[in-house]
């Protein structure tokens, strides 16, 4: 796992040793697991996998039935300016994947392989497949809730599909309780995974171009690059939703380009290694023998990085798509499908493939080095310079992540202290001040941190998705019906 370098008595090493103990605090009883053949099983993890197979199931495989239709949408074949929100599904699309494809893609894919081995990597697709249809249900019913706002702005998400969806239901008290609990885990959740693990990692490799983790002029002044990073995303968070898309608009097509094609270029460059590395992939993911409780461990391992990176089930990504400018809220249930085949099926597969094809099993699990300084090195492996494009991505990652999820955050306040341009900078300024915080401290208390916060979420969101899915189905073969009927 990568470290960030402290220097004995530095402001870095205070904030820490701070955070670090409550970090640990939080992990643990956020991950309560239990012994199953040998492996440590997180319930909240099973949580989550169960409800990604059974929506797949339920829903009769729409992630793969509907491909083509999201694809169309997102093309504009089915849009109308007419229509009630604030932004396009092309933006809505981008802002939502500015939000899933992080530094996770790049660091977290390499601590899923170091930790559970080349076949860690079969689950990280296939739960990126079952996923499409978690964010296809929880974004349907984020626009079928949403609240269009006095002066035309939009507010939706899990918190409003909780409260109304459970009180048309009979169950206002329950929504309402279920909504205010969301509205608080992301809150608090954004501050982990859409903003603490994001400005660290960013700086680990910029030590990493400036001379490496020992002798970098930066070393020891993480906060002076988390107030650059925090500077920067106040300049466009502070506009709001259309703010934020107008940029990943134009960074997310960008920055995912970019990082696929140095990838495709590493893998055309190991061509011989890559049915070597797909037999490890498909052995290691079926193996009963092997680190981490063998089959289970990597299946576990690979599903937790996996929602780490994509966030299907945590409801968060909901939240941007209900900002979607249209009249039919199955239309961006479409939309979202494609968030996980992007970041995990696409840039996560390739990130695991690059890493397996350039360093042998045994290398990549010595525990050395690990985090975003391993996919590093298995570029610089190839290409002597790819460490300063590889910078470029993963700083975009990551301050594009932030973008989104200041807006997450953003919502899930006024959701709580009511909607208005004061209570929205004030959280803003929260945030900000945490991307400092962020690049200041260890990974590892980073990582926990943002685990278990960004997890946290999906307990009362699921609980919603399970309630409200018989209306979905309903919702979806009325759409169907009336698409095969317009053509």
């Amino acid at each position: 796992m990568t470290h960030i370098p402290m220097k004995a008595g530095g402001l870095d090493a205070w904030i820490n040793d701070l955070v670090q103990p409550l970090t640990d605090a939080l992990s643990s009883f956020i991950f309560f697991s239990i012994p199953v053949f040998g492996t440590d099983l997180p319930l909240i993890v099973l949580w989550l996998i169960f409800a990604a197979s059974f929506f797949t199931l339920y829903l009769g495989f729409i992630n793969l039935r509907g491909f083509k239709h999201a694809v169309d949408i997102v093309r504009g074949k089915h849009s109308d300016p007419k229509h009630s929100g604030e932004i396009t599904h092309f933006q809505a699309l981008t802002a939502a994947v500015s939000g899933t494809v992080g530094i996770g893609n790049i660091g977290a894919v390499a601590v899923t392989v170091s930790i559970g081995g080349p076949g860690a990597i079969f689950w990280v697709i296939l739960a990126g497949f079952l996923g499409m249809t978690t964010k296809f249900v929880e974004c349907t019913l984020g626009v079928k809730y949403r609240t269009i706002n006095a002066d035309g702005t939009v507010s939706g998400g899990p918190m409003y599909y909780l409260r109304d969806g459970l009180a048309a239901k009979g169950m206002a008290g329950f929504g309402k309780f279920l909504g205010l609990f969301f509205a608080a885990s992301i809150v608090i959740g954004c501050l982990g995974i859409g903003n603490m693990f994001q400005s660290n990692q960013a700086y680990v490799q910029l030590l990493e171009v400036t001379g490496g983790q020992t002798v970098s002029p930066l070393l020891g002044y993480g906060w002076a690059v988390g107030l650059v990073m925090a500077v920067l995303v106040a300049l466009i968070i502070i506009g709001g939703i259309k703010s934020i898309a107008k940029t990943t608009v134009k960074l997310v097509p960008f920055m995912v380009a970019l990082y696929i094609i140095g990838a495709l270029i590493v893998l055309v460059m190991n061509a011989a290694e890559i049915p070597a590395a797909i037999g490890s992939i498909f052995s290691g993911a079926f193996t009963l023998q092997g680190v981490g409780g063998g089959m289970l461990g990597a299946m576990i391992i690979g599903f937790q990085r996996a929602v780490f990176s994509n966030e299907a089930g945590l409801g968060s990504a909901a939240i941007a798509h209900s900002a979607v400018r249209t009249d039919s809220p199955l239309t961006e249930g479409f939309v979202a499908l494609l968030e996980p085949f992007i970041d995990t099926v696409v840039i996560c597969t390739l990130t695991g493939l690059v890493l397996v094809t350039c360093f042998d099993t045994e290398t990549i699990m010595s525990g050395g080095v690990s985090g975003i300084e391993l996919t590093s090195a298995a570029f610089q492996s190839k290409i002597s310079w790819s460490p300063l494009p590889l910078s470029i991505a993963a700083f975009l990652f990551a301050f594009s992540t932030m973008l989104a999820w200041a807006y997450y955050g953003t919502k899930g306040w006024t959701y709580i202290f009511g909607e208005g341009k004061g209570k929205e900078l004030t959280f803003s300024l929260i945030f900000c001040l945490f991307i400092v915080i962020g690049a200041s401290v260890q990974l590892s208390a980073i990582l926990d941190f943002a685990d278990a916060l960004i997890f946290v979420m999906a307990i009362p969101n699921l609980i919603g998705l399970y309630i409200l899915a018989p209306e979905v189905k309903r919702d979806l073969k009325v759409y169907l019906a009336a698409q095969r009927l317009s053509k």
